[in-house]
């Protein structure tokens, strides 16, 4: 994986690939499940143990193969006290994350009700390079050889070996014990148990999967990307199937995890991760992330990054919202355009509209919050809250500085900065009056693009009024000279007496 995180600790679905295939195994209900792991297992096995207290912790030594590790599994079990291993044991692995649990409850109803000694999980690859081959004299399994082990015949053979078993437990006790690690690997093959189990007279045969990809491992990020899609894809038809519509398919990611009510709408660019429900009706999208989010019947989220909180039936969120964890809205409230919140629970009918930060708060119902409010809730040192009652209305830029309360159906007033607590029904201001310092900024900024700015607009004034000067003294030199010759007309013209 080229990455300092083991490999089976890489996620899909919001679920390491180890995660994966420890809760297929538990759906079996076993009686014990117990995890061999080695390659960086401080990490793996806080992991596992953080997934699924329940599992057993084996370690494998310095012996290497798939059959030291289930040997060094069945000690484990021997050394916690278990009773000696008998029924079937089940093998599978943990970089295979697709494999579901109906097949491999599958491969284990095969298992039992044919009585074999060995039942294996296949499929068929049009090119199986690398992978196992398996070996057949009809319908039952004579062994499986290893790609590099193989001739150029035995590499021809299409099904191969998932590394996927459901065993008699006496018979891989048993078989166990008769391998050796000679062979080109220098491993003890967990496959030599096969043709181990069919020369002792034992039933070997195969369950065939046409679903190639549940039994499909990673090696790196490429084929681990591969599975991504493939989960994504199948997870989301399955949503679509359930009743949810999936505008765009291909650009809509919804974790496993996610609960999605009938008649729900996910529109473009929507995530879905952890453990997200989205409620009958609700809309959400496009360009929406959610994780851990519930979301209310009929509720609207747009634009939206969200994480740990809770939007009623009928509530509208975004576009362009940012919700943090403790972000609580209630039934048919707003948190509108560019606005975040933390920690706070709205009440029902109270709308947040835009461009504002709330938290720490809590907010009663039907009430207003203007544009540019925020909760001060910082004091460098420790958060405080503030509390809002029901219909209040609060005007543009304003801040309140916790703790503070604000009572029922209080007002406040543009750019009022609330330190102290509002009585219900009073009007809280800010009043201080308006002082302009003339020709500040040629004094204290001389030179800068303001300066010139401020330069050219008292040029453009002084101009204007000098145009209006010239222009009323003009009209008034017209005026005397119209009146004269008005007068020299009826003095001096031609005939005149």
């Amino acid at each position: 994986m080229k990455s300092r995180t083991p490999k089976v600790l890489h996620t899909l679905g919001g679920i390491s690939m180890i995660g994966h295939a420890l809760n297929t195994a538990r759906a079996l209900d076993p009686n014990h499940l117990v995890a061999v792991v080695r390659h960086q297992r401080e990490k793996v096995a806080a992991h596992i143990t953080e997934h699924d207290p329940g599992v057993l912790l084996a370690d494998q030594d310095e012996i290497p193969g798939t059959g030291r590790a289930v040997e060094c599994g069945l000690e484990a079990l021997a050394a916690a006290g278990a009773p000696a291993a008998s029924g079937t044991v089940v093998v599978t692995y943990g970089d295979v994350p697709l494999l579901t649990p109906e097949l491999l409850g599958e491969l284990v109803a095969e298992h039992q009700a044919t009585g074999n000694a060995v039942t294996v999980l296949t499929t068929e690859l049009q090119d199986p390079s690398g992978y196992g081959r398996i070996l057949r004299a009809g319908d039952e399994v004579t062994g499986i050889v290893e790609h590099k082990e193989a001739t150029e015949q035995q590499r021809r053979i299409r099904e191969i070996n998932s590394g996927i078993y459901a065993f008699d437990a006496a018979t891989l006790t048993e078989a166990l014990a008769q391998i050796t690690t000679e062979n080109a690997q220098g491993e003890k093959y967990l496959t030599d148990v096969l043709s181990i189990a069919a020369q002792a007279g034992g039933r070997v045969s195969a369950l065939v999967t046409q679903d190639r990809w549940q039994v499909e491992g990673a090696n790196d990020r490429v084929q681990l990307q591969t599975l991504v899609a493939e989960l994504n894809r199948r997870t989301v038809t399955a949503a679509m199937r359930a009743g949810t519509t999936v505008i765009d398919p291909a650009t809509t990611w919804i974790d496993p995890t996610v609960s999605l009510d009938e008649d729900t709408t996910i529109l473009p660019g929507t995530q879905l991760h952890g453990k997200t429900r989205i409620s009958r009706d609700a809309v959400i999208g496009p360009d929406t992330t959610l994780t851990d989010v519930a979301v209310g019947e009929g509720a609207k989220v747009v634009r939206t990054h969200g994480t740990g909180a809770k939007i009623g039936a009928g509530g509208v969120v975004g576009p362009f919202a940012y919700l943090r964890p403790g972000t609580v809205l209630g039934e048919d409230g707003k948190i509108g355009a560019f606005y975040e919140t933390k920690n706070v629970t709205v009440g029902r009918g109270s709308k947040l509209s835009h461009l504002g930060y709330a938290g720490d708060a809590t907010i009663g119902e039907y009430t207003n919050i203007g544009c540019g409010n925020i909760t001060a809730n910082y004091d460098g040192e420790n958060k405080h809250r503030t509390v809002i009652g029901s219909h209040v209305k609060t005007s543009s830029n304003t801040v309140f500085v916790a703790p503070v309360e604000v009572g029922d159906g209080a007002y406040t007033g543009a750019g009022a900065v609330v330190r102290k607590d509002v009585p219900a029904g009073a009007l809280a201001l800010t009043v201080a009056s308006q002082r302009n310092t003339e020709d500040w900024v040629q004094t204290k900024r001389p030179g800068s693009a303001s300066a010139q700015a401020a330069e050219a607009a008292d040029q453009a004034k002084v101009d204007e009024a000098r145009l209006r000067r010239e222009k009323t003294g003009a009209d008034s030199e017209s005026s005397e000279t119209i009146e004269g010759s008005e007068h020299g007309t009826r003095s001096d013209s031609p005939g005149a007496e």
